[in-house]
């Protein structure tokens, strides 16, 4: 058992949670866009300071690992280091597509909208760019069944799955798809997006297994290697 900070910032929302034996204690979350750098470290400042607590009270930090925005990515990595480094406590990275699914399994009725959730498929998706998504498929165990890549969306996507079973399409990626993806076993949700509180639990359960990661080594889960691109005013300059 243990009290855990968890910070996500690997899309457009910024969260912060203390999460306490697994279970959400406390929660600040910005969902205006790419603001981290200057809302993350005040949350994490507050959220401690509302429920008196310290750093040093903290049994360690877990960090949404990505995939996700380069940027958000190295804010939340490089913020926790720092807590864990100063405090001397461990860091936990936490798959964020996994934690998304965890998220939507425990806040969502899913019963009404799905036939049979135990052959279901949850495919979590993350905007990339144009019609790219990062993605995978888990199972009603939050069990990863397909291993989590970047893929181009098509009318042909996910075509045999889709042909055998449910899959239920969510996160800031899945927007843009559902024009594409038109079988009838594609179940698209809105309003789903990544979040501190679907790490708890996982962290939790990494905590408890030791399963931890080296502070000084410990990279996010890019999945495809930064580019940077030039603004188009700047293009003629």
């Amino acid at each position: 058992m243990a009290l855990l900070l968890n910070i996500e910032t690997s899309t457009a929302i910024c969260s912060v949670a203390l999460g306490k034996d697994g279970k959400l204690l406390a929660l600040k979350e910005n969902k205006e866009g790419m603001k981290h750098a200057s809302h993350l470290t005040v949350f994490i400042e507050n959220i401690l300071k509302e429920n008196n607590l310290s750093t040093a009270d903290l049994d360690g930090v877990a960090i949404s690992m990505g995939p996700g925005s380069y940027t958000g990515l190295r804010i939340g990595v490089s913020t926790a280091k720092g807590i864990c480094y100063g405090a001397g406590i461990p860091l936990i990275a936490v798959s964020t597509l996994q934690s998304m699914t965890k998220a939507l399994q425990y806040n969502s009725d899913l019963s009404s909208i799905i036939k049979n959730q135990e052959k279901t498929l949850f495919c979590p998706m993350i905007d990339a760019r144009r019609m790219e998504v990062y993605t995978a498929f888990y199972n009603a165990n939050t069990e990863l069944v397909k291993d989590i890549s970047a893929d181009i969306i098509d009318e042909n996507s996910f075509a045999n799955e889709l042909s055998e079973q449910e899959i239920v399409f969510f996160g800031d990626g899945s927007g843009k798809c559902k024009d594409v993806i038109t079988n009838e076993n594609g179940i698209f949700l809105d309003d789903v997006n990544a979040t501190a509180v679907g790490m708890i639990e996982l962290a939790e359960n990494k905590f408890n297994k030791n399963e931890l990661e080296d502070v000084a080594y410990f990279e996010p889960f890019y999945l495809k290697d930064f580019v940077a691109t030039t603004p188009k005013k700047n293009i003629f300059n």
